[in-house]
């Protein structure tokens, strides 16, 4: 795939899906969390990335307002108790974050690279 053509909505699915953002062939993660050096399949280079804090601050963003309005529906519905509601929506969040949470990284990864974002560009870093 040239330079100039880097498709970002195609790159956010496939690292959406756990892919090389690139080739769409290759597993981005080698472990539950851990972005592969280079893709096996296509041989890019992952290791650039710099996802940091931004998918466990998207996974609890996206969880709260998911299962937020699901509590309240449940608590409108049925009045359980509240250990009820706190160990059943507890076990629901921490199984949707872990769900969630590999797949925002890829994600993120995807944009990265669509982006041209922390050395996915192919320009060697510059020196000060």
């Amino acid at each position: 795939m040239a330079d100039d053509d880097r498709d970002l909505r195609a790159a956010l699915i496939r690292g959406a899906r756990l892919r090389c953002p690139a080739c769409g062939d290759g597993a981005m993660m080698d472990g539950f969390l851990t972005v592969r050096d280079a893709c096996p399949a296509c041989g890019v280079e992952l290791h650039h990335h710099r996802a940091d804090d931004g998918p466990a601050w998207a996974t609890i963003l996206v969880t709260g307002h998911i299962l937020a309005p699901l509590m309240l529906a449940v608590f409108m519905a049925w009045r359980p108790g509240p250990l009820s509601m706190a160990f059943g929506f507890s076990a629901v969040f921490v199984a949707l974050s872990l769900w969630m949470l590999p797949r925002l990284k890829g994600l993120f990864v995807g944009l990265q690279w669509a982006k041209r974002m922390h050395g996915f560009g192919g320009d060697a870093p510059r020196r000060a």
